[in-house]
């Protein structure tokens, strides 16, 4: 099945428009030298993220999560014109990556990096956002879906990544595992929160996107 599984993604990613040269490059360059190059969103995910972004047509965008830029450059593709993305990381060396990449970007001066906790920065920003992307220490998902629920206009949306965990989240859980607990306690408080609606997509390792229905 696996053998399966991996052809059926290789004739999806041959199915999916092609992402830029910029994004091939950050893609490259991450595998290349960063540690934990797969939390890269990629080519398909990266995809989905620039369609759901240019449809939605967002004022502003919060990213928690930066790691090498990828991901924020394909949901700046259906920024508005004046429109702006923030994004979180809390590793400085990280960031400078993402910095670099994204300087060759045409969305240079719309996107803006912020290193720290997103928990201490978030409060910061001063905005109602039409996208946030959750895609941090999965050990904090629920804690970051709270403190920007209220910073979501109502009709906005929220998505979050690696929301399967490599299906850790159906097998039996280590008291110690906390970013499966983590990612877990996330999915159970979006089913159960009243004020909005969800759907979680086996894309990838799971994407769990949500639309804020009321405050």
């Amino acid at each position: 099945m696996l053998v399966k599984d991996r052809e059926i993604e290789k004739y999806i990613a041959g199915h999916t428009s092609a992402e830029d040269g910029l994004l091939r490059e950050i893609y490259r360059k991450t595998n290349l030298s960063v540690i934990q190059a797969r939390m890269i969103s990629g080519h398909v995910q990266g995809k989905i993220l620039e369609f759901l972004s240019k449809m939605i047509k967002p004022k502003y965008i919060l990213e928690i999560g930066t790691f090498t830029g990828y991901s924020a450059i394909c949901l700046a593709k259906g920024l508005q014109a004046d429109g702006e993305l923030h994004s979180i990381d809390i590793n400085d060396e990280i960031l400078e990556t993402a910095r670099l990449m994204i300087a060759k970007s045409q969305y240079a001066d719309r996107i803006h990096l912020h290193v720290g906790d997103a928990q201490n920065v978030i409060p910061e920003l001063n905005k109602k956002f039409d996208i946030v992307f959750i895609d941090g220490d999965k050990r904090n998902y629920a804690d970051n879906y709270k403190a920007v629920f209220d910073m979501v206009n109502i009709g906005g949306f929220i998505f979050a990544d690696n929301v399967l965990w490599d299906g850790k989240v159906v097998e039996q859980v280590k008291p110690n595992d906390r970013q499966t607990i983590g990612i877990i306690e996330f999915n159970d408080l979006v089913q159960n929160d009243m004020r909005v609606e969800n759907v979680l997509f086996n894309v990838r390792d799971g994407m769990m996107i949500v639309r804020k229905l009321k405050n």
